[in-house]
């Protein structure tokens, strides 16, 4: 396994520096925002290149949800999503993770009564995946389909919600992304659950219950990090959680060694 990270205000702006400073502070891979990448393709090469730091994965910088209400939204996701598997190609990466949408409507606050059915929020998702799953293929790379919260998304929001899609769809490229926060909320038994549904897990996402950084919450990462080594996982833990401390950077570095004894 590979501990990465999302970028952060406190990195360094310049691409090469940043690079390398997020190796000289302990991450060993990055999560690249998508517009980033396919905007800065040739300099993202040149930092890896510099810093000996690979990109694992994008996530965002795209115009619209695979699940989107609104079709001509859903439809530029989708172009963009096409680019950004392109330039992970170019830079190595493994996929990109997508979650159905965010911040769109949640069943938890007024209206509570979705302008769209289930069903049709299941044929949106597939629809996007059908025509994304194929590009994917061709390029080697994934889509890492992210369960969410349900406050912060009413589409999926277990595990077994994103495994129903799959094998829905009988996609050959999309896997699923287990953010420990999310499932801290939507899961029963983080553990429990990465075991059930070993075969489709992809990508790992980490923070804190309450979406701090990892070491000043209530997960049991240690328990579940030996989860993800029984279950054969070898790939990227990316820490997406904020940070918050008198003195961020040092509040995350902390948080890297708290991270590391368990890998």
């Amino acid at each position: 396994m590979l501990l990465g990270t999302q970028d952060k205000d406190f990195f360094p702006k310049d691409l090469v520096e940043k690079f390398k400073f997020i190796k000289s502070i302990g991450f060993e891979c990055f999560e690249i925002d998508g517009k980033v990448l396919v905007d800065n393709v040739e300099e993202v090469k040149r930092a890896m290149k510099e810093s000996g730091l690979p990109v694992s994965t994008a996530c965002g910088g795209y115009r619209g949800w695979i699940g989107d209400f609104i079709e001509e939204r859903r439809l530029n996701g989708i172009e963009d999503l096409k680019a950004i598997i392109k330039a992970l190609k170019e830079v190595g990466g493994t996929g990109v993770v997508v979650p159905a949408a965010w911040g769109m409507f949640t069943f938890r606050l007024p209206p509570m009564v979705s302008p769209r059915s289930h069903e049709g929020d299941v044929k949106a998702i597939i629809s996007s995946l059908k025509e994304l799953d194929g590009v994917g293929k061709e390029y080697g790379i994934h889509l890492y389909l992210e369960p969410l919260n349900r406050y912060q998304d009413h589409m999926l929001n277990t595990i077994e919600d994103a495994v129903n899609i799959i094998e829905e769809g009988k996609f050959d490229m999309v896997k699923v992304t287990g953010d420990f926060y999310h499932m801290s909320i939507e899961e029963d038994d983080i553990s429990a659950s990465l075991k059930k549904y070993s075969q489709y897990i992809g990508h790992i996402h980490i923070a804190e219950n309450h979406r701090y950084q990892p070491g000043t919450g209530s997960i049991d990462f240690k328990r579940h990090i030996n989860t993800l080594k029984e279950i054969g996982y070898d790939g990227a833990v990316v820490n997406e959680g904020r940070v918050r401390g008198d003195d961020p950077l040092k509040a995350y570095i902390d948080s890297i060694s708290y991270m590391k004894q368990f890998m």
